[in-house]
This record gives C-alpha cells, sequence and structure tokens, in this order.
C-alpha cells in the first residue's frame, strides 16, 4: 500500500476521535509514512510514584498484553452469552484482574486518550472490564484469526513499532491492547516473558523514535493506587 492509502486507512480508522484531536492526525500520519525509519530507544526505568507521576502528566503509550485467558476457545455451553463465535475468553483471573487494573487508574487518575485493541473477544473483554473508555478495532492489532500463533504477521509488527512512536493527546496516555506474539515479535529482548495483562509503558520523543520506561504488571497496579 502506497503512503497516501495508509495515511487514508487511518484517518478512516480513527473516525470520531479524529474530529476531536485534530492535531494528532498529522502526527500518526508522519509514523506510518516513515516505516522502518522509526526506532526504539535503550531502557530507562521509572516505577512506584515516579511512575505514576509521570503518567498523570500523560505523554506516554501503554501497550498492553489482554488479560488472563484460556489457550482454548470454551465449549459452547461455557462461553458468555455475547460470544457466539466461541472465541477465547478471559478465565475468572483475568476478569478480575482487568476490573482492578481500571479501578486503580481511576484512583490513580491516570488519563487515558484513544483506546486501540484487537478485533477478538478477549482484547474486548479487558478493556470493557477495565472500564477505562471506548475503543477502536485494529486489525494490525489482532491475532490474525488464530486462537494461538507462534508468530506475529509482519504487517503486525511494524504497525505496533510505528505507533509507539506517535505522541499521544496533550495530557493523555494512548493504550493499545493486543496479544503476546505480536508484542514479543514487535519489540524482542525488551517484551520477554511479558505476562498476561503486563503493560510496555513507552515515552515518544516526537522525532520518531521511542523509550520503553516501566513494565508494570496488571496485578501491580492495584498496589500503587494503595500506596500512601
Amino acid at each position: 500500500m502506497d503512503p497516501d492509502h495508509r495515511v487514508d486507512a487511518v484517518v478512516r480508522m480513527l473516525g470520531n476521535f479524529s474530529r476531536r484531536a485534530p492535531l494528532f492526525l498529522p502526527l500518526l500520519a508522519t509514523a506510518f509514512i516513515a516505516g522502518a525509519g522509526c526506532g526504539l530507544a535503550g531502557a530507562q526505568t521509572l516505577a512506584g510514584a515516579p511512575l505514576v507521576a509521570a503518567l498523570r502528566n500523560g505523554g506516554f503509550v501503554l501497550v498492553m498484553r489482554h488479560a488472563s485467558s484460556p489457550r482454548t476457545p470454551p465449549a459452547r455451553d461455557a462461553a458468555a452469552a455475547d460470544n457466539p463465535k466461541l472465541e477465547r475468553q478471559l478465565d475468572e483471573k483475568g476478569r478480575s484482574t482487568a476490573r482492578a487494573m481500571g479501578e486503580a487508574f481511576r484512583r490513580l487518575r491516570i488519563p487515558v486518550g484513544p483506546i486501540w485493541l484487537s478485533p477478538t473477544y478477549r482484547t474486548h473483554e479487558t478493556v470493557r472490564l477495565a472500564g477505562l473508555g471506548p475503543a477502536i478495532d485494529v486489525a494490525e492489532l489482532g491475532d490474525g484469526g488464530q486462537a494461538m500463533q507462534a508468530h506475529a504477521k509482519q504487517s503486525h509488527i511494524d504497525w505496533l513499532r510505528r505507533a509507539v512512536v506517535v505522541p499521544p493527546r496533550a495530557g493523555t496516555n494512548t493504550l493499545l491492547v493486543t496479544h503476546g506474539p505480536n508484542i514479543l515479535d514487535a519489540f524482542a529482548e525488551r517484551a520477554a516473558d511479558i505476562d498476561d495483562g503486563e503493560i510496555m509503558v513507552f515515552r515518544p520523543d516526537g522525532r520518531g523514535s521511542a523509550t520503553l520506561i516501566a513494565r508494570v504488571r496488571i496485578t501491580e497496579w492495584p498496589t500503587l493506587a494503595r500506596a500512601p
């Protein structure tokens, strides 16, 4: 696909969000046109109160693996009522940790702007239970139509690498919810052993690069919210 068509696809994907945040679109278009020029800088670690303080100010891209889900689809009698296609869905751990993460974000006053997610049931369930706002399906964040796959498609890898270098709208953080293979193939050793529900926190520099500043397991957010 040529650059103009890639930009058109992005504009259509954003829909109503593009009208609420017009300054975001040129940045996103630039990142998609830039292609292989996007890069990731060496990790700089933030944790605890300093991390929360930074997130409250916005400016970060959060890449999340969906919450805990069995590796096989449910039987028809065990599937949720709104899962007629019998896709993989969250288990009890996944549901409870997604709810707890969302509550922690609200208590910590971490602003979430656009939410982009894989068009799969388990990512939709993660976002819905977290209650962090409406989300936009992005095919490149999907699992390729497979319940489990060893490696992500190259188009998914490229999209994810480009997305993390796009600065969010001022005062917000962008949340991307996707799958383990996509994250592992996009970020290699930086994503080693990424857990269900874990978030990688990237800080875009506005010049086509981003720095990984933290990794936070889904069970850590409530602990951060309880800290004095």
